[in-house]
């Protein structure tokens, strides 16, 4: 986005290092790095498409698919919409900005869960939850209008919805690198993706002491009750003979529960949630002393060790309790290994019922009810049952794989695009002479004007001279610069280059005109090209992804939606580069430069008296 070099922030993209390379190249590429600015559409539509989807019911106005996160609106509720906003047909093209809000508004009412995927703050704005590592992310929004939706449904002020400058998947970022390495603790299930998506291979490093810490089979309760209450009882358990505990939750709302029934029970911890991770360093140093309970939601990267002294190794070191299995088998063993680091003695376990997330998801129900009939509200402690929990953990890996393949498949159309775009940014920028791109630029504008002189009804393709006269005159050349009996009958091949050239030699006319210094003429070029460009692929980018969202249809009639994507993207981007060079030639044949007349500045006026309070009167 820089105009000139000075603002070139990023050197060379030579070598990489990514630290937690996991969390960074797996977990966070399923969704595009975006610089954003501008504002596109008003706060009260928003609020409009929330109040529409607060008065829907459920299954019959609309339905969730569980398994794939979404939320689609039923025949019902298509009629309702319809209704309500007073039109035939809600699906209609002319409506696509409706719809894209309503699905927003479903989304954030049905699928979004306050404490688990967003918080409120005291100042009222939505902060975005990281999944990964419940870690609030500070000047993060969600894009394409969705953080307004949730704004909406919360009453909190609305922001307006920004336009897309430039995107980029962080698959297609760290791609860019001539060479990538990165590390972290937990990266061998994710070894087929880094392989296959970054050309990476994983490495394993033997640990520096044997590790002693002992896994346990997970305890499985048919229902969340039971399960949270053997969880306490054990807790207290452990607790009264001093070995320091660490509880891992999926949430903030599910730590919350928990730390109200810690409470309830008189035991005495610490809690770390994205609501205070300020205290974050401070809380996990004193995890480890003697008799400490602490309360974390999702130990992922949290970086600080937690260190155990003799006392407390003799007590069988850190116990961790995770009280639900996570999506990823990665999380999971992020926070098994906060205990047993560096061959010390630990121990954990893992509290699954049928109620969590992950095994509603994903588990049989015929399983539950057996658990349930067999076991009532005891626990079941089966290698069978880590091996389904195992299982659906996989499924959602490989989901989550797909979404992200699916992503950079999608993105690698735009990739190539952005890549031409930025090359002929370069050129602009690091070019000491635009001449070249000068040239093409008009050449360019001459075969589209040339193309516009075709008649809509023409079959032979043949300019009509009055129609081109229309689309050329005034706005490209003075009028009466064409003759139109000249130019009828003529194929477009003879004529753009005619036209290139007499708008070219109209340009040069003008420049001379400039009341500019030289250097400057040049500056005055490359910027307004620069901004046609930019402007240009800023509604470009737009269009894509309004493209994708709908190109998914298409497989309904046994098309390939990405094929489709790549044929229609590439015929967009040809257009969004003519479409540059023809604003850019219609700036510079009309703009006339002024050169800036230095203001002598006045002299200062003595400051009026002050009237004194009591002599002040309003007549």
């Amino acid at each position: 986005m820089a105009t000139d070099m000075e603002h070139r922030v990023l050197r060379g993209l030579n070598f990489c290092i990514v630290d937690e390379a996991d969390s960074i190249l797996i977990d966070e590429s399923r969704t595009p790095l975006i610089i954003s600015g501008g504002a596109q559409t008003s706060a009260s539509q928003y609020t409009v498409a929330d109040r529409f989807c607060k008065t829907l019911k459920k299954e019959k106005d609309y339905s969730i698919d569980v398994k794939e996160k979404t939320v689609h609106l039923t025949e019902d509720g298509q009629s309702k919409a319809e209704r309500m906003f007073g039109i035939q047909n809600l699906y209609d093209p002319e409506y696509a900005d409706l719809v894209h809000r309503i699905h927003n508004a479903l989304k954030a009412n049905f699928i979004m869960a306050r404490d688990v995927d967003y918080l409120v703050d005291a100042e009222g704005e939505v902060q975005i939850i990281d999944p990964f590592t419940g870690r609030v992310l500070p000047g993060r929004e969600w894009s394409d209008g969705l953080h307004q939706a949730v704004q909406a449904k919360e009453n909190v002020k609305i922001k307006q919805e920004t336009v897309t400058m430039a995107t980029i998947t962080y698959q297609n970022f760290f791609r860019l690198y001539n060479k990538l390495a990165g590390m972290t603790g937990t990266a061998k299930t994710e070894e087929e993706e880094f392989r296959k998506i970054y050309n990476m291979r994983v490495v394993c490093i033997p640990t520096n002491r044997p590790i002693q810490r002992i896994d346990a089979l997970d305890y499985v309760y048919a229902h969340k009750g039971p399960k949270l209450a053997a969880l306490i009882k054990e807790v207290k358990e452990r607790h009264e003979t001093g070995q320091p505990i660490l509880i891992g939750t999926v949430s903030v709302e599910s730590s919350e529960e928990i730390s109200a029934l810690l409470t309830e029970a008189g035991l005495p911890h610490e809690m770390l949630n994205a609501k205070n991770h300020a205290r974050e360093a401070e809380i996990i140093s004193h995890a480890g002393e003697k008799g400490s309970i602490t309360l974390a939601t999702n130990m992922a990267g949290r970086g600080t060790d937690i260190k155990i002294n003799d006392e407390v190794r003799a007590l069988g070191g850190l116990c961790v309790f995770g009280t639900e299995r996570h999506e990823s088998r990665r999380i999971d063993n992020q926070l098994r290994g906060r205990s047993g680091r560096q061959g010390d003695p630990g121990f954990s376990r893992f509290y699954v019922s049928f109620d969590d997330t992950l095994l509603v998801r994903f588990a049989a129900d015929s399983i539950r009810n057996y658990i349930e009939k067999n076991f009532g509200d005891e626990a079941l402690e089966a290698k069978m049952i880590t091996n389904v929990i195992t299982s659906a953990q996989k499924k959602i890996e490989g989901q989550n794989f797909d979404t992200r393949k699916s992503l950079l498949e999608y993105d690698d159309v735009l990739a190539k695009q952005r890549q031409i775009v930025y090359d002929k940014r370069d050129r602009i920028i690091e070019g000491k002479n635009i001449d070249d791109i000068m040239d093409d630029i008009f050449k360019t504008t001459g075969e589209f004007l040339a193309k516009k002189g075709i008649p809509a009804d023409s079959n032979d393709e043949l300019i009509s001279g009055e129609q081109l006269v229309k689309v050329v005159e005034p706005r490209f050349l003075p009028s009466g610069t064409i003759k139109p009996n000249l130019y009828d009958d003529a194929p477009v091949d003879d004529i753009a280059p005619d036209l290139a050239i007499i708008i070219r030699e109209r340009f040069e006319q003008l420049l001379k005109e400039w009341d500019v210094e030289d250097a400057d003429k040049d500056n005055i070029k490359r910027s307004v090209v620069l901004h046609c460009i930019d402007q240009n692929w800023t509604k470009h980018i737009d269009s894509m992804a309004r493209l994708r969202e709908a190109i998914f249809l298409r497989s309904y009639a046994n098309v390939n939606p990405l094929q489709d994507y790549v044929n229609e993207g590439y015929a967009m981007f040809r257009e969004c580069l003519e479409m540059a060079s023809v604003d850019a030639v219609l700036n510079l044949v009309n703009i006339r430069p002024q050169r800036r007349v230095a203001v002598e500045p006045q002299p200062e006026q003595p400051a009026p008296e002050s009237i004194p309070a009591e002599e002040k009167k309003v007549e």
